[in-house]
């Protein structure tokens, strides 16, 4: 593993830091939960400081050791010396977490998207070439003299199996090997995190992929789909928080398609879209191209739109088209992470 840029700043950060807070952004998936968690535990070892970390842990991840200590938006404070977003950037923290964030001494950020811009932080530990943040998070606390024990490793593993998609990804490297080898020497239960991370669903969440996939619309001849889930079908299934998790990564893996994307209704009338491609498209310019705060990874990538439902669905298959067409779309890789 490389070490990220800035490793001894952000550890002299914490050093000089007696109340820290530790984030993600909102809807935290398996690497913003495990690196906020094995970041945690490592400064538990280095630093008499008091330690929270903020976010909502949802049934793919509240058996994580650690995840019964997270914070609610709502029982976070605002008096901390250093916060440290991880895994997404600050324009896309929950409300208590983003006042926390302006009113702290020193804020910081670790992550992993090429999109994330490194302005807003006083200290800025960014590398758009590591595979996951957790891998980051374990390359740093290696440095610093943290030694690896089974609750830092289950941590790493969840996220770095989450964001390469079981290794399935082509963001997995040989290093990315290397090290899921070290963690599985301490103990990581493999089978068991793969099935509750990348396969388990809730009985409602089973029946409205399946509705997604009934309805999915194929465009290009078929070189790219389109999946929607309104508002209300949301509430008629009663899906839980994580059931939404995988549901495009069904969709890309089907024969002949290079290009898939999912757009869910928002309660606030907004439009969510996820985009994954496998190996032409870049979807981080794609999203970009749909608004300025759209962006994330080349493959993997998200943006929202100030636009109501249906009529976003009704644009999307040209959208598309015109990405398969064309799928180096002009822009910078600058935006929300996915």
């Amino acid at each position: 593993m490389n070490l990220p840029p800035n490793t001894d700043l952000m550890r002299a950060a914490f050093a000089k830091a007696q109340s820290i807070l530790l984030t993600g952004p909102k809807g935290p998936d398996g690497d913003s939960i495990g690196a906020c968690l094995a970041l945690a535990r490592g400064m538990s070892r280095l630093t008499d400081a008091t330690v929270d970390v903020a976010g909502v842990a949802n049934y793919r991840y509240d058996w994580m050791p650690g995840a019964d200590t997270l914070l609610s938006d709502e029982d976070v404070g605002k008096d901390y010396d250093l916060v440290v977003v991880l895994d997404g950037d600050r324009t896309r923290l929950t409300p208590g977490v983003d006042k926390a964030f302006k009113a702290a001494k020193v804020r910081g950020i670790i992550d992993h998207h090429g999109s994330t811009a490194a302005t807003g932080y006083d200290v800025v530990t960014l590398d758009g070439n590591a595979t996951s943040t957790c891998e980051m998070v374990a390359a740093m606390l290696a440095h610093w003299g943290v030694p690896m024990d089974p609750i830092i490793a289950t941590c790493i593993y969840t996220g770095v199996i989450f964001d390469t998609g079981g290794f399935r990804h082509s963001n997995t490297t040989p290093a990315t090997h290397r090290l899921a080898a070290v963690l599985l020497e301490h103990g990581v239960d493999s089978s068991f995190i793969n099935a509750k991370v990348l396969a388990e669903r809730t009985q409602a969440g089973l029946r409205m992929l399946g509705d997604v996939l009934a309805n999915a619309e194929f465009v290009a001849d078929g070189a790219a789909v389109l999946g929607q889930l309104s508002l209300a079908s949301a509430e008629a299934f009663g899906i839980s928080s994580g059931d939404f998790e995988g549901v495009i990564s069904t969709l890309l893996n089907t024969t002949g398609v290079e290009l898939a994307c999912v757009v869910t209704e928002r309660k606030s009338g907004q439009s969510k879209l996820s985009f994954r491609s496998r190996t032409t498209v870049n979807v981080a310019r794609l999203a970009k191209s749909l608004d300025p705060g759209g962006g994330g990874h080349i493959r993997a990538s998200g943006v929202t739109l100030k636009e109501p439902f249906a009529a976003v669905v009704a644009r999307l298959p040209e959208v598309l088209a015109a990405a398969i067409r064309s799928p180096d779309i002009p822009g910078d890789e600058v935006g929300a992470s996915h």
